[in-house]
């Protein structure tokens, strides 16, 4: 299956924390989106691996997308080295998508900015003809994808473009809460972290308001890009 879209997250809910709007927004228009998820999220205080494994099946439904895979490396522990990289390029070739959406290039977790890294060094190796993989006993082509975008998770990074995801928060939210082992609980009795907490759970919206805000929408998500974007007139911007 070829992919337009294909989005990397450190962790299940990495994705729908950062981009879950713009994803649904895709899949509305017709466009083909996966997920794949480095870690199972098993050094979460909250939950288990396997509650978590449930959890991201049931965000990918409600946003749609065409498939969500996990690579099952070490949360925590994962690096970016040749082979990581090697899991990632195979997946990158294997579905072949144009845009590859992928964690913030800083942030509070270090797994965010170390995945970040990892899978924008693997899109640029992956086009490389001499680094040879096969998946399933087949030899796979080299692929680069056409662009690298970072969503913004807990720092409020500056945005180099946003998104405009008016009519998609609702989908947004509810894929956020599908990982209910991990969010804000007033019955829970597990530990308390810095994402279990209402405020939290509230800056979903207030911070998509906020880049709406900024740009005469709605609701925004707000990207980083590591290159110049183009466009073909003014008129392309709102």
């Amino acid at each position: 299956m070829k992919l337009d879209i294909l989005a990397f997250g450190a962790h299940p809910d990495d994705v729908e924390l950062g981009a879950a709007g713009t994803i649904a927004k895709e899949v509305s228009l017709g466009k083909k989106v996966g997920i794949i998820d480095l870690t199972r999220g098993e050094l979460g205080s909250r939950g288990s691996a396997e509650i978590r494994d449930e959890e991201a099946k049931k965000g990918a439904e409600i946003l749609g997308v065409s498939l969500r895979e996990n690579l099952r490396f070490r949360d925590g522990f994962f690096l970016n080295d040749e082979k990581h990289q090697l899991e990632i390029i195979k997946m990158i070739r294997k579905y072949k998508p144009e845009i590859v959406l992928c964690n913030a290039i800083d942030d509070r977790h270090i797994d965010h900015g170390k995945g970040s890294k990892l899978v924008s060094d693997a899109c640029f190796l992956s086009g490389l003809i001499k680094i040879e993989t096969s998946l399933d006993g087949e030899k796979q082509e080299h692929w680069r994808p056409k662009q690298v975008y970072h969503y913004m998770q807990w720092k409020n990074l500056e945005p180099d473009f946003v998104v405009d995801v008016t009519g998609f928060m609702d989908i947004k939210t509810q894929s956020v809460l599908a990982y209910s082992s991990q969010f804000y609980d007033p019955n829970s009795n597990e530990p308390i972290t810095p994402i279990t907490s209402k405020n939290f759970l509230d800056s979903i919206k207030y911070r998509a308001e906020d880049l709406g805000r900024l740009v005469g929408v709605d609701f925004a998500e707000g990207f980083t890009t590591e290159r110049y974007l183009a466009i073909n007139s003014l008129s392309d911007l709102k």
